[in-house]
């Protein structure tokens, strides 16, 4: 069985180190907010301008003037902060975020990332995404192993705009983990879903990898 996208986003917490500042992106990434551990201290920061956001509120407790970069509502923590677009991106230029887990539509087996435009569709800008993989020091993507057609995402090379060029540090699926230690190295399978084998995964990826691989079920317990 694949893993569910809140099952990805449990697995991704297990990155996150205690006192990290981590953002989080639009989509999958979004949910981490719902899994930090009891006892990590972590802030999370928003592009659109909040530092300390938590998770997302039960419907009772819903403010539609707290919201984060991709306008779904949030809540917020006793050391919330609010400060301006500008200074929120100088936290991101200037290194001062740990981690960044983000979505992709596609990520290439030397880590380059596409995640902001589909050519031929209307998008509004592309976002914090390229300050992101340009300034913060980890980058972790959290995607569906195959597009709704069926093809790979991850890939040989990108074939959609690029985000950035060899960013990428982890890759999350709904299948499998693939990690590197540095971006000088190639992609290695470390981790595959419950009942997924490391042959289906080669039939689903397009990307050349390596191979090291443990099961590890109940990520989202």
């Amino acid at each position: 069985m694949a893993w569910t996208r809140d099952e990805m986003a449990a697995r991704a917490t297990r990155e996150i180190g205690d006192g990290f500042y981590v953002n989080l992106g639009i989509g999958i990434p979004t949910l981490v907010s719902n899994f930090i551990p009891p006892g990590v201290d972590v802030t999370l920061q928003s592009e659109n301008g909040i530092l300390g956001l938590g998770p997302f509120p039960a419907e009772a407790d819903l403010d539609p003037d707290i919201i984060n970069a991709g306008k779904q509502t949030i809540t917020e923590l006793d050391r919330t902060s609010y400060v301006s677009s500008a200074d929120s991106f100088g936290m991101i230029r200037g290194g001062h975020i740990q981690l960044s887990i983000l979505g992709a539509m596609e990520v290439s087996e030397n880590g380059d990332l596409a995640n902001w435009m589909v050519p031929g569709r209307v998008v509004k800008g592309p976002g914090g995404a390229m300050d992101l993989v340009a300034g913060v020091k980890r980058v972790i993507v959290l995607m569906e192993h195959s597009a709704k057609d069926g093809s790979a995402k991850f890939r040989k090379q990108c074939s959609l705009p690029l985000t950035g060029i060899n960013v990428v540090d982890m890759i999350i699926t709904d299948l499998a983990v693939f990690k590197r230690e540095t971006r000088q190295q190639p992609f290695t399978l470390v981790e595959l879903a419950p009942g997924i084998d490391a042959a289906q995964v080669a039939s689903l990826t397009e990307a050349k990898y390596e191979v090291e691989f443990t099961n590890e079920p109940d990520y989202g317990s």
